[in-house]
């Protein structure tokens, strides 16, 4: 029986992984004979792509996204990269079975989980960051970009109250490496405590690949686990 469970979960492992797969072979191609729309819009200087392929797709929500992005990336690409990109393409692709992810400048979102959670439109906010960071490879830890991008979301998002999305409390189970939001919530922790602006240090050295763990010391006079342990006693925010 145990044998049998394990069989069923490697199984189902595989067809999530594959899908991925399928979804992402191509990320760069933005053209398919599948689109149900393909709207260019243009606003300050930025311009956005947005690709529907899922038929069932509020029009509202699609809107909201929309002006969501409007509304938050040009902020992000002010404070954080101003060289960021400024064209950007979202696609709503029922091929991607994840929430949403971010690549070379192209975002792909699960329609289904839109449909689920259609007040969810600061997915956008966190995922556009992803273009403005911009890290090159092996630029430092992934619960480091990961985190910044729910710190941005915390701080930007044009309706998280809405969407029901907070950071959570802490809790004696967490570790900074958790990443997003247990992450996010440690940097609103540091930056009210011992250091303003660091996340925005941060990024730069993550950008400019200058990152390694002597940085928090440098910028805080303590290192990342003396931060976590004086965090743990006193978390609030």
């Amino acid at each position: 029986m145990r044998l049998k469970l394990i069989r069923t979960i490697a199984t189902t492992f595989l067809v999530f992984i594959t899908s991925l797969a399928v979804a992402q072979k191509d990320w760069n191609t933005i053209y398919s004979k599948n689109d149900i729309s393909r709207d260019s819009l243009s606003r300050k200087g930025y311009t956005l792509i947005f690709i529907n392929k899922d038929k069932s797709f509020d029009k509202q929500v699609q809107q909201n996204l929309i002006n969501t992005f409007f509304t938050v990336y040009p902020k992000e690409v002010r404070l954080y990269n101003h060289r960021s990109l400024k064209k950007v393409v979202i696609i709503i692709d029922p091929d991607y079975k994840g929430v949403a992810a971010t690549s070379d400048g192209i975002v792909r979102v699960n329609p289904e989980w839109m449909h689920k959670h259609p007040k969810d439109i600061d997915v956008i906010t966190h995922e556009v960051m992803h273009i403005v960071q911009a890290y090159p490879e092996n630029a430092g830890p992934g619960w480091i970009t990961e985190g910044i991008a729910d710190y941005v979301r915390y701080k930007m998002g044009v309706d998280n109250t809405f969407s029901g999305w907070r950071l959570p409390d802490y809790n004696s189970k967490q570790n900074y490496t958790d990443a997003y939001r247990v992450t996010a919530r440690f940097f609103v922790w540091i930056e009210k405590n011992y250091k303003r602006n660091l996340v925005k240090k941060l990024n730069t050295a993550m950008r400019d690949k200058s990152y390694n763990t002597a940085f928090w010391n440098k910028e805080t006079g303590k290192t990342i686990d003396q931060l976590w342990t004086a965090y743990s006693v006193n978390p609030l925010i």
